[in-house]
């Protein structure tokens, strides 16, 4: 064999071993802290318990969800860790806790931080320090920021799409409407509120009878409020608070005689933790919006992601409530994370969690036909579309189709 066929093997074979290089099954594997080969840690920060707990069971269910990943062999064979903390609903405890998280357990990105408040108060040292804050429990404009937030990213429509929508339901069904608005006195009700002017436009001061703010420090303070507004002569009550300040405002409306056409954020949604302890027969008529699909009427169990939900509930979440609706808003952006940790391959980075999570065009099994998780990297709002619901006492029934900006 002389020189130049050597010369001619060599060159082949280093073409071969750069090609081998630079394809996925042979790419030098890069992990930040919390990747490994075997194993990704992912932190989480919920109110499991205090004023907020019935959003506990979004953690649960997250949980569960990556209870059945890892039982079915992991993502790209490494197994879940989920870290998921109490913050008690204190939220002023959050950043210590999000500093525990990243700095002594280790986590690759924090995931599905329950609130506003928790949010917020831990966005600063998470971009400061590039940490992954994704896919949270709360759907407000402000995590919708990548010009200013590059490593914050929410998961639902925002409340100010919330309430351009009610407002334009209410335009083209009850144009001579009197509003009563109720809402939280902070920037997560402003966002609500300025929807709601954006969506009535010039009517909107005509319309808009009382406006009044509350402060989920003084639950008690909202007898007072309501009966304010019901003095107003409003035949619409938007509602706009959550959790069990929701039940309070429902029971109290319909409990003082006042029985206006009621909205709620999509947050308030769940029959079992919302509108059953505030009685089901005060509740008939609340109108809400949603993105996924029914699951407890026995006619959906024909639709194939109903049953599998349905199936990993009985499965994976026993214990969960199968009416509440915070099981599903866990199971959907687990399904999420999931496929952006598939996408990530073996380069376990945060920028390229990052990176994959602003590339997003997914379609989840149960969201409604025509709603998308869609993200880039100057949108960070990953549900756009929603749909609008009408409580019949037992459950929600659909009224309208896929409704955006």
């Amino acid at each position: 064999m002389n020189g130049g066929t050597l010369r001619f093997f060599g060159a082949a074979f280093l073409a071969l071993a750069m090609a081998l290089a630079a394809s996925p099954g042979y790419a030098q594997k890069k992990y930040d802290p919390g990747a490994t080969d075997t194993e990704i840690k992912i932190g989480n920060i919920m109110a499991y318990t205090g004023p907020f707990s019935e959003y506990g069971a979004t953690g649960r269910a997250e949980a569960a969800y990556f209870q059945m990943i890892n039982d079915r062999g992991g993502v790209n064979g490494r197994k879940i860790n989920f870290i998921s903390v109490d913050n008690g609903t204190n939220f002023r405890g959050s950043l210590d806790l999000a500093r525990k998280l990243v700095e002594q357990d280790g986590v690759l990105l924090l995931f599905g931080n329950f609130g506003y408040a928790t949010n917020v108060a831990i966005r600063g040292y998470l971009n400061d320090n590039k940490i992954p804050q994704l896919f949270l429990a709360t759907n407000d404009s402000t995590f919708d920021d990548p010009a200013q937030y590059p490593w914050t990213m929410g998961f639902g429509a925002s409340k100010r799409i919330e309430g351009i929508v009610y407002a334009k339901y209410i335009l083209q069904n009850k144009p001579d409407a009197k509003i009563a608005v109720l809402y939280p006195s902070d920037e997560s009700g402003q966002d609500w509120l300025q929807g709601i002017h954006e969506g009535l436009g010039e009517k909107s001061a005509k319309l808009i009878v009382k406006e009044i703010s509350f402060s989920y420090a003084d639950p008690a303070g909202l007898d007072s409020r309501i009966a304010a507004l019901k003095d107003s002569g409003a035949d619409i009550f938007l509602n706009m608070s959550v959790g069990r300040y929701a039940t309070l405002a429902i029971r109290k409306a319909y409990d003082m005689g006042w029985r206006p056409l009621e909205f709620l954020p999509n947050a308030s949604l769940s029959i079992a933790a919302f509108l059953e302890p505030a009685g089901l027969d005060k509740s008939v008529g609340i109108l809400t919006n949603a993105r996924s699909k029914g699951w407890t009427s026995p006619e959906s169990q024909s639709d194939p992601a109903v049953r599998e939900y349905v199936d990993w509930m009985k499965k994976y979440n026993p214990s969960g409530n199968l009416r509440d609706a915070n099981n599903l808003f866990g199971y959907e952006v687990s399904e999420t994370l999931i496929e952006v940790l598939r996408k990530c391959g073996d380069n376990l980075t945060r920028q390229n969690v990052m990176d994959q999570a602003a590339r997003l065009n997914l379609e989840l099994g149960m969201l409604l036909p025509g709603i998308r998780v869609t993200t880039s990297k100057t949108d960070y709002q990953p549900i756009k579309q929603l749909y609008l619901i009408r409580f019949n006492g037992r459950n929600w029934d659909p009224i309208g189709g896929v409704i955006g900006e």
